[in-house]
């Protein structure tokens, strides 16, 4: 069954579209943590970033990084929190990949992406040099 997302960009569920091109859409989100809280998807349904493949991916930025000053200036922000959950235990709630642009303001007592964390890990140099170097060679 398709996602959400999948069916508002398919026009099957009504949305308030800010942006539209061949592989990207961008809406306001139906439930904001702040006003102008806009959700970016690829058009086609992937459930994880690393699903999405290079040349929608550019896309996919591409649209983001005109989005995010166009969203700031319409609700006045003083910044955005700019972020993918991916995968369920990340906190996504909808297997389509989305990026939220949540604006911020002054004193909206939000935190930053250091506040979503729970308990920090105290990793040893040793643990740190073995993660670096298995990231390295898988990427």
């Amino acid at each position: 069954m398709p996602t959400i997302f999948s069916q508002i960009a398919a026009g099957e569920i009504p949305a308030r579209v800010v942006y539209e091109d061949e592989t990207t859409m961008a809406f306001l989100d139906a439930t904001p943590l702040a006003p102008g809280h806009t959700l970016v998807i690829p058009k086609d349904e992937y459930p994880r970033l690393n699903d999405v493949p290079a040349d929608v991916a550019n896309d996919l930025y591409a649209t983001i990084h005109q989005l995010v000053p166009a969203v700031e200036a319409a609700v006045d922000a003083d910044a955005s929190t700019v972020a993918f959950n991916n995968g369920e235990a990340a906190g996504q709630e909808v297997p389509h990949v989305h990026c939220h642009i949540l604006p911020r303001f002054e004193g909206d007592g939000g935190s930053n992406v250091h506040g979503i964390a729970g308990d920090l890990p105290d990793l040893s140099d040793d643990e740190l040099d073995s993660i670096a170097e298995d990231i390295e060679s898988r990427a």
